[in-house]
């Protein structure tokens, strides 16, 4: 018998293939005056929801946005990016998911990349002075800028607007620059834009299996199905009437789909946080009582550690899924005890869209297991060593997978996509083995990429970025232990002969090259750096030494 695990799709049409768009605009029909977004203590419902998405599609048609064109959002959680997403979606246009705590060169690359050529961001300077700083020299034709005052009740948007003045950007005047309130000043409705399911609807970058950043062409139905695949994972769901917690950032491939996507899908009420602050969600648990929370390790055992401390009572949640990292299981257990909620662990990757397996909350649930495939979904176990080779149940090799999540290929890089397949099923990069029950076991991952709070950290990235340094003449990066985090960076490097730098001066450069999230904990300068037999820079030894280091005792 072949290592393979496979559900067929439900025979009611529960999962079918739509535009993205159609999502909202079923729910707008079906539950017009239900809340459908909170944001600093402000509503909308869906059918309002719906008329700002109608009324920036038409001012996104008349910046000349359409078919085809990309449009970059560099925002954090606010009403603005939930909008804007529909919005380019709807006037035909496909979504680049840009990360605001990115640098100005980051941002400048994938700019360049995807062809962007409309960014929306928020008035903050700290994300909007970086992209216009990006956008010099070319690229983007216009650049929309949102005001954060205004998706706030009046009374906070005026201590806001007094006590933020610092932080608001105060651009020089631009031809690019448009303002939110002139872009959905029109009142003409939008041109209808018909869209087919296979279009592109999302560029979603990962550094795929190289550690080099591509984007994942992730089409209307591979996006729309993986929503609707994982509320079916959860049948307890009551359509209209779940509260989604959002505090995993929409840009994330993970809280696209299964915040954004899964909950309007299913009429939900979405409750927008701008970043992870535990004193915040802690107060939201409290008043908002939501039901639904998907988020990383890091984010359940921050919650648990708070309501233990102070004694909360956070039992409304209902449905929890963890993915973008291993779950420890005392994390679940603390958290399961807190809650009365089953915390269950998923698994899945930017180019499935990425939810491929996840345990059954209404199900058996295995430790140390990423539970099952989704509805439709098919999951390989093939040999390391001759990929085209299925694997018996209990061998380990590597996870592959087939479904209608799985993305198109990769923007531009055809070379790249032939590679991310084997006989038509998507090359995972990870190790694991299917047991008996069909349950999937992540083992080892292939690539060398760092998951720092479920984000994927890429070495390769921040090895170029300190060779950019002129006293670097070699650098390695891999990921060590964290207790917070789960991984964290660590760089080693040598300096060139009749160079200086401390590791202090390193970190200070890379803080200007690469994100918060993304900046080694620890730079070690060493003499010599282990090297393979034919002379590569080799990580498998400094991966022994703090592992060795770690060790109890």
């Amino acid at each position: 018998m072949l290592a393979t695990a496979s559900r067929d799709v439900p025979p009611d049409g529960a999962i079918s293939a739509v535009p993205v768009p159609v999502l909202l605009e079923r729910a707008a029909a079906r539950f017009p005056l239900h809340p459908a977004m909170e944001f600093m203590g402000r509503r909308w419902t869906y059918a309002a929801l719906a008329a700002w998405v109608a009324r920036a599609t038409r001012g996104l048609q008349d910046l000349g946005v359409g078919r085809g064109d990309r449009v970059g959002l560099c925002l954090p959680n606010t009403p603005y990016s939930v909008v804007f997403y529909y919005a380019a979606l709807a006037a035909g246009a496909t979504v680049v998911n840009f990360n605001p705590l990115y640098v100005a060169r980051e941002l400048r690359l994938q700019i360049a990349d995807s062809d962007t050529t409309v960014m929306v961001v928020s008035d903050l300077a700290m994300i909007c002075d970086k992209v216009l700083e990006a956008a010099q020299g070319g690229g983007l034709h216009r650049v929309v800028i949102c005001p954060m005052a205004g998706v706030l009740p009046p009374s906070k948007a005026a201590l806001f607007r007094l006590l933020r003045r610092r932080q608001m950007a105060r651009p020089a005047a631009d031809p690019r620059i448009v303002r939110h309130a002139d872009l959905i000043a029109a009142d003409a409705p939008p041109d209808p834009v018909p869209l087919d399911p296979g279009e592109v609807a999302v560029l979603q970058y990962t550094g795929g299996t190289t550690g080099v950043p591509k984007g994942a062409m992730l089409t209307h139905a591979n996006v729309s199905i993986n929503a609707q695949q994982v509320a079916a994972h959860m049948p307890s769901l009551r359509p209209g009437q779940e509260r989604v917690l959002g505090v995993l950032p929409f840009f994330h491939v993970f809280a696209m789909t299964a915040v954004m996507n899964c909950g309007i899908a299913i009429g939900a009420e979405l409750l927008l946080h701008p970043r992870f602050e535990i004193a915040r969600v802690m107060r939201a648990l409290q008043r908002d009582r939501p039901t639904v929370l998907h988020g990383v390790p890091t984010l359940y055992a921050a919650i648990a550690a708070a309501a233990e401390h102070r004694r909360m009572d956070i039992s409304s949640l209902r449905a929890c899924i963890s993915g973008g990292a291993p779950l420890p299981t005392e994390v679940r257990a603390r958290f399961e005890r807190l809650t009365g909620c089953k915390l269950v662990e998923g698994y899945g990757l930017t180019e499935a869209s990425p939810v491929l397996a996840c345990n059954p909350p209404d199900g058996r649930i295995k430790d140390g297991s990423v539970g099952v495939p989704l509805a439709g979904t098919t999951i390989e176990i093939r040999d390391l060593a001759d990929p085209r080779r299925v694997l018996p149940p209990g061998e380990r090799g590597e996870i592959c997978a087939r479904g209608p999540q799985v993305m198109r290929g990769y923007w531009q890089r055809d070379a790249d996509t032939a590679g991310a397949f084997v006989d038509g099923a998507l090359r995972t990069g990870d190790v694991g083995h299917l047991d008996a029950d069909g349950y999937l076991h992540v083992t080892d991952r292939l690539k060398d990429v760092i998951l720092c709070s479920g984000y994927n950290v890429y070495p390769r990235v921040l090895e170029d970025a300190l060779y950019e340094h002129p006293a670097v003449a070699e650098a390695v990066v891999i990921g060590v232990p964290d207790a917070y985090r789960g991984q964290a960076p660590k760089a080693f490097v040598t300096l060139r002969p009749g160079q200086a730098a401390t590791p202090e001066d390193l970190r200070d450069f890379l803080a200007q090259m690469v994100s918060r999230i993304e900046l080694p904990r620890e730079v070690e300068i060493r003499t010599t750096l282990p090297h393979t037999m034919i002379g590569k820079l080799s990580r498998k030894e400094l991966v022994a030494e703090e592992q060795a280091r770690a060790a109890p005792g």
